[in-house]
């Protein structure tokens, strides 16, 4: 029988506790604080700033216009210099006229959350099918189908990425716009599919079978079965395998890099923060507050899902 425990343990607990969330949360926060300073408070190790600067967060929100970019002491000084021809003080400028177009963020928002919900949406509406199929049908080959689902994770996507492209260039579908991006949708499918179909067929097997037979007595087929008793009792985990979905596909680097290098308009966020940071307008406040708007998805998702996964709702659907 285990005694319970001091408070000097309970007092170490807490303490490694506190040190692995600050570990964990401290990229985060110092990303946060980059993204709200001036230029002249960057090299400053504090991770209070000095004068808070909202202006990345306008200028990607389209908030905030490029006449209203401040431009530094020192550089306004710089062009007051008369040897600086109109051309030169022009460039100069340009460097702090950020304007929307320089990282149309609304923009790369919205590719970024159609392809995710997009590919989150057909995979879970396929997985519910497939998973029930494993969790209740009885057919030849089932066990291996279970134990082999997960197998496409075993493969990295590098090694996928090359056939897949070839594939995509040999039935036109990488020519244009639209075949790029029904290519990269079907790419997110399959990758979050096999993960949706151990879930949620993990969570199906939880769920008596007796309701089932009970509704087949009241004459309900197995698809209505799926539709009145099955999703119902299974909202909690189709919540969580959709948000489980989504956020693998907003994250998703690597096949956006290639099926999308040629067409700008219709960036990922990820691929665009790479762009961004690679270019002549990689300035740091405005990459961190990129950085910060791309995670508030992803950090809504979860707490969603962390408030959604509940237990035992069937629980006390049977009577023992």
């Amino acid at each position: 029988m285990l005694g319970k425990r001091t408070w000097v343990e309970n007092g170490l607990l807490a303490a490694a506790i506190f040190v692995v969330v600050a570990f964990c949360l401290f990229p985060f926060v110092q990303i946060l604080s980059t993204s709200l300073k001036h230029q002249f408070d960057w090299g400053n190790p504090s991770l209070i700033p000095v004068k808070l600067n909202w202006n990345a967060y306008g200028e990607l929100l389209g908030i905030r216009s490029a006449e209203q970019v401040d431009v530094p002491d020192s550089v306004k000084r710089l062009l007051e210099n008369p040897s600086i021809s109109e051309s030169q003080r022009r460039k100069i400028l340009d460097r702090y006229q950020t304007t929307s177009d320089v990282f149309p963020f609304l923009r790369y928002f919205l590719n970024t959350f159609m392809l995710s919900a997009s590919a989150a949406a057909v995979s879970l509406c396929l997985s519910v099918f497939g998973a029930y199929a494993l969790s209740r049908l009885r057919f030849t080959g089932q066990t291996v189908i279970q134990r082999s689902i997960l197998f496409v994770y075993m493969v990295g996507g590098v090694l996928l990425m090359v056939p897949l492209y070839q594939m995509s260039v040999k039935i036109g579908l990488a020519k244009s716009v639209g075949g790029s991006l029904v290519s990269l949708l079907l790419i997110y499918i399959i990758q979050t599919l096999p993960v949706s179909l151990y879930m949620l067929g993990n969570y199906f097997r939880t769920i008596p079978y007796a309701l089932e037979e009970a509704a087949a007595m009241d004459g309900c087929s197995r698809v209505e079965a799926v539709f009145v008793i099955i999703i119902p009792l299974s909202v909690p985990m189709l919540m969580t395998v959709f948000v489980y979905c989504f956020i693998i596909a907003w994250n998703e680097f690597l096949f956006a890099s290639v099926f999308l290098k040629q067409f700008h308009q219709w960036h990922t966020l990820p691929l665009a923060l790479q762009t961004l940071f690679m270019s002549k307008n990689a300035i740091w406040d405005r990459i961190m507050a990129a950085s910060m708007l791309t995670m508030i998805p992803v950090v809504v998702c979860f707490l969603f899902a962390m408030r959604n996964l509940t237990g035992g709702l069937a629980e006390g659907g049977v009577k023992e």
